[in-house]
Formats: structure tokens, C-alpha cells, sequence
């Protein structure tokens, strides 16, 4: 008898004792089942601070363009999470995962759907319930985590060409660009494709994620072209004030609290130790990058700019953050300052070359998803040891793939539907002409003045 228990007491101490001394089946399985359980749930809720991160855009977008347009931002934004939902659903998912094997694409199954072993489980058969447990999480809380980072990339799109863009023919962009685009780059890369082969890295998607909304929003906008007025004959600029700065600076607040399930979610586990501390980590660089971006665009801001610009400092953060994206699992967190600082700086000389090539960009998205995009992958090869021809390797041929079939598509929509709105319809807003309802009634909307 254990000393001050009673016989049964210490039966029952002993064979706990036992039980934790000893491997066992039952003891494996707890183990499995733990780790399934933790993982599909950090898939979860990582997964909704990142589609939460499409409030961040939608604020961003409203308050960036003027009172006559924030209605149609709001649905278009709407409407591209769900249709992201919807191809990734039915194509988008088995082209970037499924048989890829170090080639080029997956497989052209329609739909992605929970396995027959998850089905049998939830009827209480307990041996597909081991087999689900030894996956390792749940077949459809990894399709919800995928799935978000798509409906970041088409958000990216929405922004540059705000205020001129058809609604319907965005909507037809953005099906072909979470279908198909942005799949096939993604099974070059995370689906374990040819540029996994090669060893390029970007841990949650600088290039893979945000230089690819860039490139294809850089594409649209080409063919799209500029605002009327935006630039005069004489090449100055026209100055178009965002229409609410609180709601810019609120969207990029939102953009930043939803970039901590963006990087900390592709740690893709959450059941161990070594997990956590590398989440730790990841949340920590993430904030310090997107910090350093912020004072590093607004001390740039005055000698670039001309002025100390609150808009520049709010791109200086999401550049910070696009800039981490690629390694934000290094160790040390000094070099996320840095990294995070040129990214910042990175977006606010993006701004001045993008008026100096005369591409209206309503939102500053390309400098601050492609431009620091690109920086972020190659700050790879300093902080984390990647290879630097691989890195850019990746950057070129993802870049060139995404920006070429953007522009062709963009064209054939233009060529087919007419991808930009008419001239009414741009000098009143697309909120009365398409549709007829207004964000802020309590204003007349009349075209604008000439300056």
C-alpha cells in the first residue's frame, strides 16, 4: 500500500503510474487525436483573422476612393471573397494541391470535399477515426486556411483599379485569377511543384500571395489605364483625396491584426512545443517589420514626397508586413526591423515611380504588395539562407506567368465586355450609375470640377 492512500486510492495512483511509465495504443492515439485537434483548430481560427483581413481591405478601399464610388468597393469586395470561395472550391484547390509531384500543375477534379474516412468517423466508426486522427487535421479546415489566402490575393486587385473598372467584368477577372492563376503558381511552389524542387522559399507568401495580386492589378491597370484627370497634359499629378482617412487608417489596422493569422497560421501546426515558439516568433517579427515599415515611410515620406504624408505612413506598414511575409520564422528579430524598414521605404519610392510612369493606382497596392513583395523575397537569401538564384528564379517566373496571363485576360474582357465604365458613369460614380445606391446619400453627387 502507498504510504497515507487508501488500498483502493492506491490502486488507482498505481495504475496511472503505470499507464504514463508505459507506451501504450490508447496513449499513441490520445496523442494523435490531440494533435488533430490543435492543428484544425489553429487552421480555424487563423483562417478567420485572415478572412477578416477582407474588412481591412474593404475599409482601406471605401475610405481611398471618393464618396461617389465607397458603395461599389463594398460590394466588389464582397463579392471577390465569395467568389474566391466558390472557384477555389470547385477547381482552384486540386490544381495547387493535388498531384502536382514536382511538376507544374494538379489535377483538373471539380469540387473538395470531406474524405470518406471523416464521413465514417462522424457515423462513430472508430477505426476511420484513427485514420483521420494520424492525418494530422481536418480535410476541410486546411481547404478554409488555403482558401482565405486567395480572397487576400483578389483584394489586392480590387484597390488599383478602383473608381474606373466595370463591376461584372472585375468579377469575371478575379474568377479566372482564383480559379486558375493564382492556383497554378501555387502549385508550383506550396503544392509541392517544380519551385519546391528547387528550394525556393517564402513562408507564407510575399511572391506566392501579395506580388502576385500586384502583378495582376499592375496588368489591369495598364490595360484599364488612369482616371480621367488623374494626370494632366503638362504631367503633374492630380491630387484625389481619400474621401474618409479614418476608414484608411482603420482598414490598414484591421490589414495588420489579420496579418498575425496570415504568418502565424503558416507555421501550418500548432501541436507541439516547438510550435508555439516558433508562432511566437513568427507574431513578433510580423509586428516589428510592420512598425519599422511605418516610421521608415514616414521619415522618407517629406524628402520623396514633399510632405509628411499619413498615407505613406499606413503603406509603410502593409509594405513591412508584405516584406516579413517570406521569412517571418527567422530567429533573429533585429533583421525584421530592417527587412520590415526597406519594405516601408521600398512602397514610398514604388509611389513616386508609379506617378512618374503614369499608372493610376488608387490604393498604392502595387508598390506596396509587389514592390515589397519582391524585396521580402529576396531578404530571404540574407536572414534566412535562401538560395539567391532560386529566389529569383521564383520571382521572374512567377512574375512573368502572372503578369502575362493577367494582361491577356484583362484584354479579352476589355476586347469582349469593355473592362472600364463609361465616362458618365465615371464623372458621377459607379455608385449611382451601377448601382443606384449611394454610401453617403446626404451628398449631391456632381461630376468633379477641373482643378
Amino acid at each position: 500500500m502507498i504510504i497515507g492512500l487508501s488500498p483502493r486510492r492506491a490502486m488507482t495512483v498505481f495504475a496511472a503510474l503505470i499507464l504514463a511509465v508505459l507506451p501504450s495504443a490508447s496513449h499513441a492515439s490520445g496523442h494523435e487525436e490531440s494533435a488533430f485537434v490543435l492543428n484544425s483548430f489553429a487552421f480555424l481560427i487563423w483562417g478567420v483573422l485572415v478572412m477578416w483581413m477582407c474588412a481591412g481591405f474593404t475599409m482601406l478601399e471605401a475610405g481611398s476612393v471618393r464618396t461617389k464610388n465607397a458603395s461599389v468597393i463594398c460590394l466588389k469586395n464582397v463579392g471577390l471573397y465569395s467568389i474566391a470561395g466558390l472557384a477555389f472550391y470547385a477547381v482552384g484547390y486540386n490544381l495547387m494541391y493535388s498531384g502536382v509531384d514536382g511538376g507544374w500543375i494538379g489535377t483538373v477534379d471539380f469540387g473538395y470535399r470531406t474524405t470518406p474516412d471523416e464521413i465514417a468517423m462522424l457515423g462513430g466508426d472508430t477505426e476511420a477515426a484513427a485514420r483521420v486522427h494520424a492525418n494530422g487535421y481536418s480535410t476541410m479546415s486546411d481547404w478554409f486556411f488555403q482558401m482565405v489566402f486567395v480572397a487576400t490575393t483578389a483584394s489586392i486587385v480590387s484597390g488599383t483599379l478602383a473608381e474606373r473598372v466595370k463591376l461584372w467584368s472585375f468579377f469575371l477577372f478575379i474568377v479566372v485569377l482564383t480559379a486558375v492563376i493564382y492556383p497554378v503558381i501555387g502549385s508550383w511552389t506550396w503544392g509541392g511543384g517544380w519551385l519546391n524542387e528547387r528550394g525556393f522559399q517564402d513562408f507564407a507568401g510575399s511572391t506566392i500571395v501579395h506580388s502576385t495580386g500586384g502583378w495582376a492589378a499592375l496588368a489591369g491597370a495598364l490595360v484599364i489605364g488612369a482616371r480621367a484627370g488623374k494626370f494632366r497634359p503638362d504631367g503633374t499629378v492630380r491630387n484625389t483625396a481619400p474621401s474618409n482617412v479614418p476608414a484608411v487608417t482603420l482598414g490598414v489596422l484591421i490589414l495588420w491584426m489579420g496579418w498575425f493569422g496570415f504568418n502565424g497560421g503558416s507555421q501550418l501546426a500548432m501541436s507541439t512545443g516547438v510550435d508555439v515558439v516558433a508562432i511566437s516568433n513568427i507574431l513578433a517579427n510580423t509586428n516589428l517589420a510592420a512598425a519599422a515599415g511605418v516610421m521608415a515611410a514616414i521619415a522618407l515620406s517629406r524628402p520623396v514626397l514633399g510632405r509628411i504624408d499619413l498615407l505613406a505612413g499606413l503603406n509603410g506598414a502593409i509594405g513591412g508586413l508584405v516584406a516579413i511575409t517570406a521569412g517571418p520564422d527567422i530567429v533573429s528579430h533585429d533583421w525584421a526591423v530592417i527587412i520590415g524598414a526597406v519594405g516601408g521605404a521600398v512602397v514610398v519610392l514604388g509611389i513616386k515611380l508609379m506617378e512618374r510612369l503614369k499608372i493610376d493606382d488608387v490604393v498604392s497596392a502595387v508598390p506596396a504588395h509587389l514592390f515589397a513583395g519582391i524585396w521580402g523575397t529576396l531578404a530571404v537569401c540574407i536572414a534566412a539562407g535562401g538560395d539567391p538564384l532560386t529566389q529569383l528564379i521564383g520571382i521572374v517566373s512567377i512574375g512573368a506567368f502572372v503578369f502575362l496571363a493577367s494582361l491577356l485576360v484583362w484584354v479579352i474582357i476589355d476586347k469582349v465586355f469593355g473592362a472600364r465604365v463609361s465616362e458618365t458613369a465615371e464623372a458621377l460614380g459607379q455608385d449611382v450609375v451601377e448601382l443606384g445606391i449611394e454610401a453617403y446619400p446626404e451628398f449631391v453627387v456632381m461630376p468633379d470640377a477641373d482643378d
